[in-house]
């Protein structure tokens, strides 16, 4: 037998009595190499890492770690045989110090000596070409600081496996590219990296090999240096796949929106938006591109009428029919009740979007028929809509009657997105609406996107994948902490030039606090 790093055998998982998460899966990871992990949404990527990590105990199966059968139970014995994963989601104490949160919970029968532990960190740091402040507070760190305090943790603690779920979802192209780099010298040094991505064009850049799962079973492992983004695809989804976004020009752009002096104080006084001022055109989308929480959030939900905005702020809605109407002070409500034909699909899909105790036809009708006549709703026509979604978007759901919650985060988004375009909205807002999906079911929705523009909508995209943004777009505007630092031609910017305006700050004006 091979010695590997890591190897699986058999390793299967199940959740109640039908949900096969993982089934019979054999992994090998080399030492010295980069593997991606890829497949569509649901097929059993995260699952698996996590029994690796000891988030999940396998219910078959056995793992290996250099050659020798180990038992895995929670994330200390991972770290005892040096696994560590770094999860999307930080696990740090914001008020302490970067080599507070590195050292925090080590068990090494020594002296609390933060001198000594600082020169240590420090040392690894040097080692693999990280840039990190150790002085630095979390809460006044960048998505990508906190990031690289959550690795420098991992191998303090001794980590010569290390596990990555989506580490570039919300860096810039320029903070990807110094993680890569950073990942290359761990890869020098013999370090073994597992990484879970949905970015293709990143596992060609950055991997060694690329491990796809499909539909809880592992289907091959492939060579990066033989792949392509359409193979890798066909692999997924298993069958042929159209990669194409289709980007016409706009055609009689109409003006919908002109947002001026839009400005949102937090209840720490602070600006989430300030001075944000831009039209958006029917015809057209409009891309949103900023750092994660720098303002889009509140900026869609300005619009929607679910923020509290200053005096001066305005935004007005054009219609053909009506003169311009202010949505600054309206709720919702008052905005449907003025017929303004705007649809938003927010971040927060179970939170904001759909209710997850009802099911697919009762949230159909929360939006489109709370106008009906009568004590008694007419289920009919909803019930045809939500099956119309459930047909055209794939979503899989043992029918339009399971309770949304009961549905994967990929399937919730295509109900959710699919609910707003039935509307036929003037003014269509989505907030990364293909968060969670696969490639194919990505590439629907964008699509989808286009033929609204096509119809005369005016949408607004906010976007993590720069890629897409490009491709997708006809203008797309950069936010950094509440400010916009430019606005681009879709067809003729570049990855880096965004990149550079997603961390250019704009001076602030002064303004009592934001309190007029």
């Amino acid at each position: 037998m091979d010695n590997f790093a890591l190897e699986l055998k058999g390793v299967t998982k199940q959740f109640g009595e039908k949900v096969i998460a993982n089934d019979n899966v054999d992994l090998q990871v080399r030492r010295g190499e980069i593997l991606a992990i890829l497949g569509e949404n649901g097929s059993g990527k995260t699952t698996l890492m996590n029994m690796v990590s000891g988030i999940y105990f396998p219910d078959k199966g056995q793992i290996f770690v250099n050659g020798e059968e180990v038992v895995i139970k929670s994330p200390k014995d991972a770290f005892k045989y040096k696994i560590g994963m770094i999860h999307q989601h930080f696990k740090l104490v914001d008020v302490f110090t970067a080599t507070e949160n590195i050292i925090l919970g080590i068990e090494d029968k020594k002296k609390y000596n933060i001198k000594e532990a600082k020169k240590e960190v420090q040392a690894i740091i040097d080692k693999y070409g990280f840039t990190m402040d150790l002085d630095k507070k979390i809460y006044n760190m960048s998505v990508s600081e906190k990031q690289t305090v959550e690795i420098i943790k991992v191998l303090y603690r001794g980590a010569d496996i290390l596990i990555l779920d989506e580490p570039t979802a919300v860096l810039t192209p320029q903070e990807t590219e110094k993680l890569f780099d950073v990942l290359r010298n761990m890869r020098k040094d013999g370090k073994s990296i597992i990484i879970i991505t949905h970015k293709l064009h990143e596992v060609l850049e950055i991997s060694d090999r690329v491990a796809i799962l499909r539909k809880g079973k592992h289907i091959s492992t492939i060579k990066t240096s033989e792949a392509d983004e359409q193979m890798l695809t066909e692999a997924m989804m298993g069958s042929k796949v159209d990669l194409n976004i289709t980007r016409e020009e706009p055609k009689n752009p109409k003006e919908r929106l002109d947002v001026e002096n839009l400005t949102v104080i937090k209840k720490d006084g602070t600006k989430a938006l300030d001075n944000v001022s831009f039209k958006a055109y029917g015809g057209e989308i409009l891309g949103i591109a900023g750092i994660s929480g720098c303002g889009q959030k509140e900026l869609l939900e300005s619009i929607a009428g679910l923020q509290t905005t200053t005096k001066k702020s305005s935004i007005l809605y054009k219609p053909d029919d009506l003169g311009p109407q202010q949505l600054v002070g309206k709720t919702p409500r008052e905005i449907r009740k003025l017929g303004i034909a705007l649809s938003f699909v927010p971040e927060d899909r179970l939170g904001m979007g759909l209710v997850g105790n009802m099911d697919i036809v009762d949230n159909m009708m929360l939006r489109s028929y709370k106008g009906g006549k009568g004590a008694f709703l007419s289920r009919k026509e909803p019930k045809h809509l939500a099956d119309d979604i459930i047909s055209d978007l794939e979503v899989v759901t043992p029918s339009a009657n399971t309770p949304v919650r009961r549905l994967s985060g990929g399937n919730v988004q295509k109900v959710l997105v699919g609910r707003e375009i039935s509307l036929q909205p003037k003014v269509l807002m989505v907030a990364y609406p293909v968060r969670g999906l696969d490639i194919n079911s990505s590439y629907t929705i964008y699509n989808l996107l286009s033929q609204q523009k096509e119809h005369g909508t005016a949408v607004i995209f906010v976007g993590e994948d720069l890629d897409v943004l490009i491709e997708l777009c006809d203008r797309i505007m950069v936010i950094n902490s509440g400010c916009i630092t430019g606005t681009v031609d879709g067809r003729n910017t570049t990855k880096e030039e965004i990149g550079l305006l997603m961390t250019k700050t704009v001076e602030r004006e002064e303004e009592n606090n934001g309190k007029e």
